[in-house]
């Protein structure tokens, strides 16, 4: 990700915990000039992210990104395709059996899966995520292990050399794994580097591979490259996928599950 993309990001998450910052203030917090943070404010007023407010930055809460913008806020990105993400999550939490032994990847399809994990299934579940966390802490039945390490507020994952070692140490029955973008030939990409190596050992460490991704993000292609898309067994999605692409699947031989 870009610098620029990479400040835009850590900007939205500022407004996101403490919302009508003044502009001198945001400066501060970014530790560049007030006339960058009126050049950031003016790009996201543009996009509809902020609002046009004289003298601060407030975030709009009524936005919905478009796929195609090049930076990623997980709050933001979760009230986009919320209804199909709902069910994707739902679908995916109905395949874990009792005793298992999950990982869930980021993202905010990932959240809803988290979220629908049924209360009375015994199970063990791994993240790096602390949205994930705060959706499975205060279920009795799932044991939790949590991989520490450096923040990073856009996406909420925790990352670092010694969460992706733990990750290898783990044998999962099922992994679910998210992504930005999903290519015929470019593969299964997304937005940031630092999350490759955690999702890369995600998808080592899993007997049953399971991509859980909106339809809006197939043909999309985003800076990271992942997978193939043959790494994957399964893929959900939603009945918004084009039968071309749903062909294409199958002739691959990956299960598809639309939702």
């Amino acid at each position: 990700m870009r610098k620029k993309d990479e400040r835009l990001n850590r900007l939205i998450g500022i407004l996101e915990q403490q919302n009508g910052v003044p502009i001198r203030e945001l400066a501060v917090m970014l530790d560049v000039s007030e006339m960058t943070v009126r050049r950031d404010l003016e790009s996201l007023k543009a996009r509809g992210i902020v609002l046009d407010i004289p003298g601060a930055a407030v975030l709009n809460t009524q936005h919905v990104p478009d796929p195609d913008e090049e930076y990623y806020q997980l709050s933001v990105a979760t009230r986009a395709h919320m209804k199909e993400k709902e069910r994707i999550g739902k679908f995916a939490a109905s395949l874990i059996e009792q005793d298992d032994c999950v990982i869930i990847d980021d993202g905010s399809t990932a959240e809803c899966l988290a979220e629908s994990i049924p209360r009375d299934i015994r199970l063990t579940v791994f993240t790096c995520n602390l949205n994930i966390l705060n959706k499975i802490c205060a279920n009795p039945n799932i044991s939790i292990i949590f991989g520490g390490g450096y923040f990073h507020p856009d996406t909420m994952l925790f990352e670092c050399p010694e969460s992706i070692q733990l990750i290898e140490k783990i044998r999962a029955t099922k992994v679910f794994v998210s992504a930005a973008g999903v290519h015929n030939s470019m593969g299964v990409t997304c937005m940031n580097n630092y999350e490759l190596s955690t999702k890369e050992a995600i998808i080592r460490s899993g007997a049953e591979k399971i991509l859980i991704v909106d339809s809006s993000k197939f043909g999309m292609i985003k800076p990271c490259f992942l997978a193939d898309l043959d790494s994957f067994d399964r893929i959900i999605t939603d009945q918004g996928l084009s039968d071309e692409w749903a062909d294409l699947i199958r002739k691959r031989e990956i299960l598809l599950e639309m939702v």
